[in-house]
Order: structure tokens, then C-alpha cells, then sequence
């Protein structure tokens, strides 16, 4: 099928084979006053049409009309930045610039854009299902953490890149100018510097059923669904008899499904069996020996059934009278959550010689593969401008900078950068935040004229979860030492405190978290004396 485009400045209008109505897709504030968006330039209309190659009757055109604005800096002479993202990499980047001393003519105009209102310090997402930590302590707004600086922040999704600095064929710029983000709500940002740090989506769509039916974990909207579900789990079995079991399957046994396979046992204790499912014969491949240890330890004592080396094959719901078999690897003895939609999930053996297996869950989370959204995004002129590698990661040199854009900076999991040995560095809060750091610095350098750094990475170590008062963390610098349980558990809460992205943030974070603690504290000595108490008062009847 051959696809026609006819582009013109400022809107896009969408059309449907066999739409009546083209006066509805016009707000008819636009029909009568066109000037009455604000920023807008009276420019012809634009039409995007896709058109078949069957004598080119027009097939489908599907996006909404939107007015064209162009987002209005304070100052066009100062160099303007544009980040698109609020993860670590982004939102640390914007931060690390403003901590920076700039000439006052040279001081950069910064606009942060994320779809989402508060930005998310997700390896404490954890913590949230556990009931350790508050919502605000780990997803603040945007407009909260950034209202002391000259960083303004736009809700918005990017939808289209225009880069203007293109290299010519003998390496020299083919403009100095950077170039223009066009944003879903019809925004147009014009830029001088860019940063590309959208992070990454989950990959579901690799298994049939997945996609309907299993819920990632890598949102706070995500969390949500999850505690919510297991909220409404609880509520169903309780009164019930030990017999009535909520059934969760987790898919993944890397840092992320075993954090989560610890934390949910845990907080189902024996009204749930949890039942995580893994391609390769062990539990996070890449952890250090200790975090593995350490978590395999917990998930033993906490009956986390491992089913290693199987491939979920399919997801699909499960009928109310459909039973399965137990030599498949269900227990009939169990009886699951009544009166809730179930999900039968079919594993495939990656060896040879290995029964299948038929599971039945409750709930289904998901914590393998991901997918960066840069494939997904139009670029206006030129058919992937920006050069991505096979998981659709922009490829940069070691200064961070796009190959084949001075003026564009990619990192974390938009960044296909690779370390000494070749590999490509993983998609870690650790990796994104030590990326920010050298994002801004190298900003500060491009924009005065200095010599761009090197960016190296230094790992400091790994930390995993285990529950509400577990937890494993191994060094890089002192080699076998491997901190778990109580003190792996405050060891890694000083330190993502001490991660937070402001001082005013970690102070308010702090003194939740001290409180919190005094309270548990003085909980369990009411409870301790309580119990004394009694069995000193059975004694003496």
C-alpha cells in the first residue's frame, strides 16, 4: 500500500471513509477567529491524507484538529533547551543545568515536557504496594519540584521531531539551528539544544493475551492498577477459609519481577500463593552473587513457587467452569479468588524433554522486555533522521551527543551508548542518573564553547528490595561485602533519600520517613510490653 502525505502548517485534520460532518472537526471558535488561539500564526491549513495504492481513494486519516501554537520563550536570544522526558534522565538534566554557573547572556531558557504531571522515582514503586511509603514521597508534581527554578514544565506527549542540524556529507553543519518539537496538543517548540530522554514503554504485544490481560510494572499508574487489584482481592477473600487463595503470576524474574514476587508475598502472606515464571534456569542473572543469595533466601521463606526455564507461550481468561489439570502444575486442592475474572497463562519448556505447564491467576504482572518510543515518533522531513540501533535506541557518541546531531543529547533508555567492553549500558536508574550529570555538564561546555567529556560509567553497586524490612545491597568498592535484611532495608532507603531530586523534596521525605519510623517504633514496643504483660498475668492465674 502506498501512503501520500500533503503537509502544510498549522493543524492536522482527520477524516474517516464515509465521515458526513466536516464542520465537527473544526472548533468553531477557530471557524470564526482564528487569531483567539494564543500564539498563533495564521498559516494554511494543514492536511495529512493516507491514501491507498487502489486508485488512490482515500483510506484513513486519524488524527484530531488541533490549533498550531508555538510556545513563546522568555528570552529567543539566550540558548533555549528543550527536554523531552521527566525520568531520572530528563528531570536530573534540567536540574543539573540550573545548578550550573552560567555568563549571564548565556544562561539557557529550559522547557522540561512529560506526559505525566509528577515525575516518579520508580525503584520505590515497590514501597507503595507494601504501604511503606506515601504517594507524594515518591511521585511529586513536576510544577512542585520545579518551582523554585526558571525551568518550566509542559504537560504534553511528543509527537513529531524536525531536527534543523542535520551533518552535511563532509561533516560540516548543515544548520546552526536546532530545530522544532511538534507536541500532541499542537504546540510547536522551537529549540536551539535538545535532550531525548523518553525513557521506555513495556513490551507486551511479543505474547498473545498479554497485552489484554497482564498489567506492567513501571508507572505510578501502573502501581495503581496493581495495588487496586490486590485490594479488591483481598476484600473478596477475606472472612474466607485458608483454603480460598488469590493466585498472582509474575512474569520475570529479573530485579524488577523478584522485588515485586517478595513484596507481594509478603503482603498476602498464606491468603496467596505467588508463582513467578522465568525463560532462563536462575533468578537475576545479572545481581551480584550476595543480592541473588540474599533473594533467594526470602523468596524460599515466603513459599514463592519459581518456575524457571519456561516461556509464558499465551494469556487468555479463564471460563467459569474451566478446571484445570493438576499434572499440568496446578494444585486442585487450592481454591482461587470466586467470583473474579481468572487467567490461564500456558508456559512452554525452553529445554527439550520439560513438560508444559497450565497455570491459573488472579492477576497477572508483567516485568520483561521494554521498548523505547523513538520509532514511534514522525519526523517531518527526513525518514529517521535520528539514527536508532535494533532496539530502537538513539546511537550516540561518547559525549552523549546523536551521531549526526551536534545539537541533540540522548540518555538513559533512549541512549544506545555502549561502555569499554562493547555492551550497551542498561536501562538503570543508576546509569541515568550518572547520564544527567554529564548531559548538563556537556550542555553547559557545547553552549560556551568548551570541550565536550567523556561519559564513563562507574557502577557503585546494586540494591533490590525484599519487602518492608528486607533488603539486599553489594558495593562495587569493597568486593564480597553484601548488606541484607534490616540493614540492606535502611542502607537503600538512606540511600535513594540522599537521590532525591531536591533538597527541599528529601527534607520534606525525611522527616515522613523518621516519623513513620518512631511510630512503628513505639507500635512494636506497646505491642512487645503488651504481650509480656499478658503471659505474666496467665502465669500468676
Amino acid at each position: 500500500m502506498s501512503h501520500i502525505a500533503l503537509t502544510a502548517s498549522p493543524t492536522v485534520v482527520a477524516f474517516h471513509r464515509g465521515a458526513k460532518q466536516w464542520s465537527t472537526l473544526f472548533p468553531s471558535s477557530w471557524t470564526t477567529n482564528p487569531s483567539s488561539f494564543p500564539n498563533s500564526t495564521r498559516k494554511p491549513l494543514q492536511l495529512r491524507f493516507f491514501a491507498s495504492g487502489n486508485g488512490g481513494a482515500v483510506d484513513q486519516i486519524s488524527e484530531t484538529v488541533k490549533a498550531h501554537a508555538n510556545f513563546v520563550w522568555p528570552d529567543n536570544k539566550k540558548p533555549r533547551v528543550c527536554i523531552l522526558g521527566g525520568g531520572f534522565g530528563g528531570l536530573y538534566t534540567a536540574l543539573r543545568l540550573e545548578s550550573l554557573q552560567w555568563p549571564q547572556d548565556k544562561k539557557p531558557h529550559i522547557a522540561l515536557v512529560d506526559q505525566s504531571e509528577r515525575f516518579v522515582f520508580k525503584p520505590l514503586l515497590y514501597e507503595l504496594l507494601s504501604g511503606e511509603v506515601d504517594e507524594w514521597e515518591i511521585a511529586p508534581r513536576f510544577s512542585d519540584l520545579l518551582a523554585n527554578t526558571g525551568v518550566q514544565f509542559l504537560k504534553d506527549r511528543v509527537k513529531v521531531l524536525q531536527p534543523s542540524d542535520h551533518l552535511g556529507v563532509n561533516g560540516s553543519n548543515a544548520s546552526t539551528r536546532g530545530g522544532t518539537v511538534h507536541l500532541e496538543s499542537g504546540l510547536h517548540i522551537e529549540y536551539d539544544w535538545l535532550v531525548l530522554a523518553l525513557g521506555a514503554e513495556a513490551k507486551l504485544e511479543v505474547v498473545p493475551g498479554a497485552l489484554e490481560f497482564a498489567i506492567p510494572f513501571s508507572t505510578l499508574e501502573d502501581a495503581r492498577k496493581v495495588n487496586n487489584r490486590l485490594t479488591m482481592l483481598e476484600r473478596k477473600t477475606f472472612g474466607k477459609t485458608k483454603d480460598y487463595q488469590i493466585s498472582v503470576a509474575i512474569v520475570g524474574c529479573g530485579y524488577s519481577g523478584v522485588e515485586l514476587a517478595a513484596t507481594v508475598a509478603e503482603r498476602l502472606q498464606n491468603r496467596g500463593i505467588v508463582r513467578a515464571i522465568n525463560v532462563e534456569r536462575t533468578i537475576c542473572p545479572t545481581a551480584p552473587p550476595g543480592n541473588r543469595e540474599a533473594a533467594l533466601k526470602v523468596l524460599s521463606s515466603r513459599k514463592v513457587e519459581l518456575l524457571l526455564g519456561y516461556f509464558v507461550n499465551c494469556i487468555r481468561r479463564a471460563s467459569e467452569l474451566e478446571s484445570t489439570n493438576t499434572s499440568t502444575g496446578v494444585n486442585e486442592n487450592i481454591e482461587t479468588v470466586p467470583d473474579l475474572e481468572k487467567y490461564i497463562l500456558e508456559l512452554q519448556p525452553a529445554e527439550r524433554g520439560v513438560q508444559r505447564k497450565i497455570i491459573e491467576a488472579d492477576l497477572v504482572l508483567w516485568t520483561v522486555g521494554s521498548k523505547p518510543p523513538l520509532p514511534h515518533l514522525e519526523y517531518s522531513d527526513v525518514p529517521f533522521v535520528i539514527p536508532l540501533n535494533a532496539r530502537g535506541q538513539a546511537e550516540t557518541d561518547e559525549t552523549l551527543r546523536v551521531k549526526g546531531h551536534p545539537r541533540i543529547f540522548a540518555l538513559g533508555d533512549s541512549s544506545a551508548l555502549r561502555d569499554s567492553n562493547g555492551r550497551i549500558l542498561p536501562a538503570t536508574a543508576q546509569v541515568a542518573f550518572q547520564q544527567a550529570d554529564f548531559t548538563g555538564w556537556n550542555l553547559w561546555a557545547a553552549i560556551n564553547g568548551r570541550p565536550l567529556l567523556p561519559f564513563r560509567f562507574q557502577n557503585l553497586g546494586e540494591m533490590i528490595t525484599l519487602g518492608r524490612s528486607d533488603a539486599a545491597i553489594t558495593p562495587s568498592f569493597i568486593e564480597g561485602l553484601t548488606l541484607e535484611g534490616p540493614v540492606g532495608h535502611t542502607a537503600r532507603k538512606i540511600a535513594y533519600l540522599m537521590r532525591l531530586p531536591t533538597d527541599e523534596h528529601r527534607l520534606k521525605v525525611g522527616i515522613s520517613w523518621l516519623t513513620k519510623s518512631a511510630v512503628e517504633s513505639v507500635s512494636l514496643l506497646q505491642s512487645t510490653l503488651s504481650n509480656v504483660l499478658s503471659d505474666s498475668s496467665a502465669r500468676s492465674d
